[in-house]
């Protein structure tokens, strides 16, 4: 099962008005001038997959993302990729980068105090490795999927921090050298702005952030430590508060490497005109960007105005990446709605994936395909 907790108001999301989102994107690549266009990779077909023999219309999204640099993911689910060979197909052709659902999470990877269990995790790494992907980890901070030992327990300040530092040397060392990026905290931030209520914030204060990344780089110092969220596509208070966090631990010698804007979007809300400017700003922080979960979500059923506004969706989040230099990966989570965690957090909705429940490639496939065609 997947447990994983999403956004319950004023989700990002997408709609009619993505039309004019995508209209601001269009613009930027019409103005941005060659030099800058070259280093944010997008522009003409004949610069771009033509130019290495690619057609669009029968490449994978993996073919056609090699010659922009940038890594194309999925979110793996492990019993799914042992049990189904057409998911598993799908997982190695498509996608040159994987990120773990839910078996790297402290409630799997320590389900009893001290007795770690890194055995589904190892082997999805070791199902990337073959198939010569990278993996991204996900999540060493997290207020969700904790074990039952440590929310019921009653911690004093000392014993919870050695307890958080303890777990992430256990698992980001356990993982050394075979993980491309991190995301070390994540959804620490109340849509207002504020830091959420947490078990971290509560006993240990906001230094727990900085410790986090500081012993996630001790623990495995080539890997990129992200800052990942929700609700953070485009500039609103909450992105706002992740700006000023990043700059500010930065600015005191502290790891953050890169931030996540997650992508879970909704065709019955307005989109986020925004992402570009808003990815173009943390770039200038000097970290990477990436969208790392995307989805674009429907009441159903769906009629063929949502499925074309699921298409704007997805394609703005990848048009906007490919238009900054430091944006690094574009990762949905879960491509195919036979394993997606849409329909049991948000009753009535789903048709989320890029893939409907039998394997069959929606619309918003092909425009991404033919954005990745597109780019330098």
């Amino acid at each position: 099962m997947r447990f994983r907790r999403r956004p319950q108001a004023k989700a990002a999301a997408i709609a009619v008005a993505a039309v004019t989102a995508l209209s601001t994107v269009a613009v930027a690549i019409a103005t941005t001038d060659t030099a800058t266009a070259g280093a944010a990779r997008a522009g003409a077909a004949s610069a771009g997959a033509a130019t290495a023999g690619l057609d669009p219309t029968t490449s994978t999204l993996r073919e056609l993302a090699q010659h922009t640099g940038l890594r194309i993911g999925t979110a793996v689910d492990t019993a799914a990729l042992q049990a189904d060979s057409t998911y598993r197909t799908l997982v190695a052709q498509q996608f040159s980068s994987v990120t773990p659902e839910n078996v790297m999470k402290w409630e799997a990877v320590e389900p009893e105090r001290g007795k770690s269990d890194f055995s589904a995790a190892d082997q999805l790494v070791d199902f990337a490795r073959a198939n010569r992907q990278t993996v991204r980890g996900h999540t060493l901070v997290w207020h969700n999927q904790l074990p039952a030992w440590l929310t019921s327990g009653t911690w004093t300040k000392a014993e919870l921090r050695e307890i958080l530092r303890q777990h992430i040397f256990t698992e980001a060392g356990h993982f050394r050298g075979r993980i491309w990026a991190w995301d070390v905290v994540n959804e620490a931030f109340n849509d207002d702005g504020t830091l959420r209520d947490t078990l971290w914030l509560r006993v240990l204060g906001p230094s727990y952030l900085a410790d986090a990344f500081r012993w996630a780089h001790q623990a495995d110092p080539k890997a990129v430590l992200f800052y990942n969220d929700y609700n953070i596509e485009g500039i609103n208070p909450k992105s706002d508060a992740v700006f000023d966090l990043v700059r500010s631990l930065r600015s005191a010698g502290v790891p953050v490497q890169g931030v996540g804007l997650q992508g879970h979007l909704g065709t019955q809300y307005d989109a986020p005109g925004d992402v570009l400017q808003n990815l173009r700003r943390f770039a200038r922080l000097g970290v990477e960007t990436a969208i790392t979960e995307a989805d674009v979500r429907s009441v159903l059923p769906v009629d063929s105005a949502e499925l074309q506004a699921q298409t704007n969706g997805y394609s703005l989040m990848m048009e906007s990446c490919l238009l900054t230099p430091r944006c690094v990966s574009y990762t949905v989570w879960g491509f195919t709605d036979k394993y997606q965690w849409v329909p049991g957090v948000f009753p009535g909705q789903g048709a989320a994936a890029l893939y409907d429940e039998n394997f069959v490639p929606r619309p918003a496939y092909d425009a991404l395909r033919r954005d990745l065609a597109l780019a330098r």
